[in-house]
């Protein structure tokens, strides 16, 4: 009896190697500006092309500005690594979404709402968050430059087949509970390498209960768990999500690809190699007081007695201490974590009638171009500006200080985003990870807050 992740992954393999890897077939592959260059460029010495460029898609993300778009980037090293995907896609014939077009945005963001990630694939990308794509119901994870050179010129990856681990929340998640509180909380259970080794599925009424947008953010984390990827058995909410996307099948053909997704679950007798089960009642907004995604609390606890010398030196903490009221002097809302037009909503929904803190300074980044024109069409941003909030243009942003918006030495960010480790949003600067909701509260106060006091 198999899992949804060994229906996909066996279908996919095209040989295998006694004692070694399989050689596993890949229908999506993504390139973003900083892991491709060597890749295209191991083509070219080669005199090699792809041998499927039609299921290769190309998009700037990391490097690129979030003010002044329509300018030229000024970092030369940020504009070098724009310009050269720009030209391999050009020379190779792959599609290319820019920084000019109305479908640019972060890959892992943009990838779900054209329907190019769907049901029953596997997907690559030079970057560790393409698990996020396993919320559609899909075995994807991200690969090295090597790797992608190899997907480029075969369409074909080699690969150990993972172990499988299930993760089960039971019952219903509470008020101001998100997706990301969920991630955050199993990782403050398992630690960031309690899945290594493992490709996850998620299930359980907690899962069901997600949005899609809910689902992306938590596949996206999987890879913070240690785990190979992580994914959720397609359903009607990932049917509805995908229908009358750009690349979605249409007619007769959504059809019979719907009676097939449907097949895409782990059957009832399925083994997997762990398992492991936790109750949604248990789990409150959540924030991070260390140097990794696993070094968190709920919203209304203390740092614990078995927090490291080196993260409490590091973030200026101490065990014992609450985090609520902790003082911030910045909040970021984004990445391909929350970045996507449901975390803009939840946002807001703290936010409207009300006012930043004026000692806060806000990154709000949409996740995409079609993200920031949602938001626009809604209403949302009217909502921001008058809270005395700036929106900004769609790329990583402040996530990995790879652009221009950098975290200043010392300060504390209060980040939905992805990783938390020491300078990650920039030198020396200190990264608390957290929920739209509890972004928001934050920014308001200038604190670390609870938004169950204000929704």
């Amino acid at each position: 009896m198999k899992t949804i992740f060994d229906k996909i992954w066996d279908s996919h393999v095209v040989n295998s190697i006694h004692d070694g890897p399989q050689q596993l077939y890949i229908d999506r592959l993504y390139c973003h500006e900083v892991t491709s260059p060597q890749a295209f460029e191991g083509l070219r010495s080669r005199g090699l092309k792809p041998l499927r460029p039609g299921r290769i898609f190309c998009m700037p993300d990391h490097n690129t500005p979030t003010v002044d778009q329509d300018k030229p980037i000024k970092d030369p090293v940020s504009r070098s690594q724009v310009e050269t995907l720009q030209r391999n896609a050009a020379e190779f014939g792959l599609e290319y979404y820019g920084l000019d077009s109305p479908d640019n945005g972060i890959i892992h963001v943009v990838g779900p709402e054209k329907g190019l990630s769907l049901p029953g694939m596997t997907i690559v990308c030079g970057d560790s968050h393409t698990s996020t794509h396993g919320a559609v119901g899909a075995v994807a994870f991200g690969i090295g430059t090597s790797e992608v050179e190899m997907v480029l010129a075969s369409q074909c990856i080699l690969q150990r087949k993972p172990r499988t681990m299930r993760i089960t929340v039971n019952g219903t998640l509470g008020k101001c509970v998100t997706a990301k509180d969920l991630a955050l909380y199993l990782m403050s259970r398992i630690s960031t390498s309690g899945a290594t080794g493992y490709f996850i599925e998620y299930a359980g009424q907690a899962v069901r209960a997600l949005s899609m947008e809910g689902r992306l953010t938590l596949c996206n984390l999987s890879i913070e768990m240690g785990a190979r990827g992580g994914l959720i058995a397609p359903d009607q909410t990932t049917f509805d999500y995908l229908k009358g996307r750009p690349y979605a099948p249409e007619g007769e053909d959504w059809d019979k690809a719907v009676e097939y997704w449907k097949s895409l679950c782990s059957e009832p007798d399925a083994v997997f190699d762990y398992e492991l089960e936790f109750d949604a009642a248990d789990i409150t907004p959540m924030v991070t007081y260390g140097t990794n995604p696993g070094a968190g609390v709920g919203i209304g606890g203390v740092i614990p007695d078995d927090a490291t010398d080196r993260e409490l030196e590091y973030m200026g903490f101490r065990r014992g201490e609450k985090m609520l009221g902790k003082k911030i002097d910045y909040v970021f809302l984004g990445a391909c974590t929350n970045g996507r037009i449901e975390d803009f909503r939840a946002f807001c929904s703290v936010v409207k009638g009300r006012k930043k803190s004026p000692g806060v300074t806000a990154w709000l980044v949409p996740g995409s171009r079609q993200v920031e024109r949602q938001i626009e069409s809604e209403g949302l941003g009217d909502i921001l500006r008058q809270a005395g909030f700036e929106l900004r243009r769609p790329g990583c942003s402040a996530c990995l200080a790879m652009n221009e918006d950098k975290i200043p030495a010392y300060k504390y960010a209060l980040s939905t985003s992805n990783r938390n480790f020491e300078g990650r949003q920039g030198p020396l600067s200190r990264t608390l990870l957290c929920s739209p909701m509890v972004a928001a509260a934050s920014a308001l106060s200038g604190v670390i807050s609870d938004p169950r006091e204000l929704v």
